[in-house]
């Protein structure tokens, strides 16, 4: 062969060397492209996959595979995983699996720990065997306070000796898979002391409360009394001048406390005339400790009670949870007969 055709021969191998070459990268670059941004098989709406700590890289895929992710790719991840920086960087969690998910939107979540959340909410007026009923009931969050007692489960939480009603502010908590109902009440707690703390700084002047304590106390008795957030501090208002008069406070809720599992849905006169550390018809002054978790708005009532003369209150009776105030005791019985009478109309229509 001439050293020209030899030199032609070698040029087509050169050639067709490189339009293969290019084929595959072509392919390879097509393959890789429609791994990374296609949605992943075999998910279903609420799958999950969880990185523990220590996991490799190829134990995360061995999970999204008894997830129900179909195995194989592995090259393709680990391509992947190193183009995002994903790779010995996934951080330690829950990461959902929904349907439409692609292998670049997963690994980019789990590059940045963005974990599958889930909430809470401690509802304002709740007390405290009511809160923890609601953790007790509250998945995936693990269970540590269920064998511990309120008093263990203060000292648990570093406050050992005190009582946990109204320790707790109510709010909605976000928490992830691995977090305790401790951590949760732990947040909750640490919320109401700084709540409670901005309240009693902010007060007016004057209150007769000797103490922020005493403010929680009042905050949660305003609390039960009315779900109408423009009557917190009216209701307020109430019981500050009733403190200031040296009046008992005879509010119902205080009563029903007090009654603890006796308590079922009625209050009668003989109720009101047994004698509790709670029953605020027959002790004067505050009860011993909060009644309910009462929340931010209910704080800043007890500590800016709204001015005015009315020394009584009562149901409206018409559904809308409102009350009539009024400002001697007459105006009062007025009230309350109005209201009974409402009451056994509604009664009447209802039979």
């Amino acid at each position: 062969m001439s050293p020209q055709k030899r030199k032609h021969g070698f040029g087509l191998l050169f050639v067709a060397t490189a339009l293969l070459a290019g084929a595959l990268g072509y392919w390879a670059v097509n393959r890789y492209l429609g791994f990374a941004d296609v949605p992943l098989a075999g998910l279903d709406a609420g799958d999950s996959v969880r990185v523990e700590r220590g996991d490799s890289f190829a134990r995360v895929l061995d999970k999204l595979h008894e997830a129900g992710i179909p195995a194989g790719q592995r090259v393709e991840w680990q391509l992947l995983a190193r183009q995002l920086g994903a790779a010995g960087k996934l951080q330690v969690g829950e990461y959902a699996l929904d349907p439409g998910t692609t292998p670049r939107q997963l690994l980019l979540r789990m590059r940045e720990g963005k974990v599958i959340s889930h909430r809470i909410t401690i509802v304002e007026g709740w007390n405290m065997r009511e809160l923890r009923a609601a953790l007790a009931r509250a998945q995936p969050l693990e269970h540590e306070t269920a064998q511990l007692d309120d008093a263990a489960l203060m000292a648990a939480l570093g406050q050992p000796g005190v009582h946990p009603e109204g320790r707790f502010l109510p709010e909605t908590y976000v928490y992830t898979r691995g977090d305790s109902d401790l951590d949760v009440l732990g947040r909750a707690r640490a919320a109401m002391a700084e709540a409670l703390d901005a309240a009693w700084e902010s007060r007016v002047p004057g209150l007769p409360l000797r103490s922020k304590e005493e403010a929680l106390v009042l905050a949660s008795i305003v609390e039960k009394e009315t779900g109408i957030a423009e009557e917190r501090p009216r209701i307020a208002g109430v019981f500050v001048r009733r403190l200031e008069l040296g009046m008992k406070l005879q509010t119902d809720p205080t009563v029903i406390y007090g009654m603890g599992e006796q308590y079922a849905g009625n209050i009668r006169r003989a109720d009101l005339a047994t004698d509790t550390p709670y029953n605020t018809y027959t002790r004067p002054g505050l009860p011993p400790t909060p009644i309910a978790m009462p929340g931010a708005a209910a704080l800043q009532a007890a500590t800016h009670p709204a001015q005015g003369d009315a020394l009584y209150f009562v149901a409206v009776g018409d559904g809308s949870g409102r009350h009539v105030f009024t400002r001697s005791l007459a105006e009062h019985q007025a009230a309350v007969r109005e209201y009974l009478q409402r009451y056994r109309q509604q009664r009447r229509q209802a039979q």
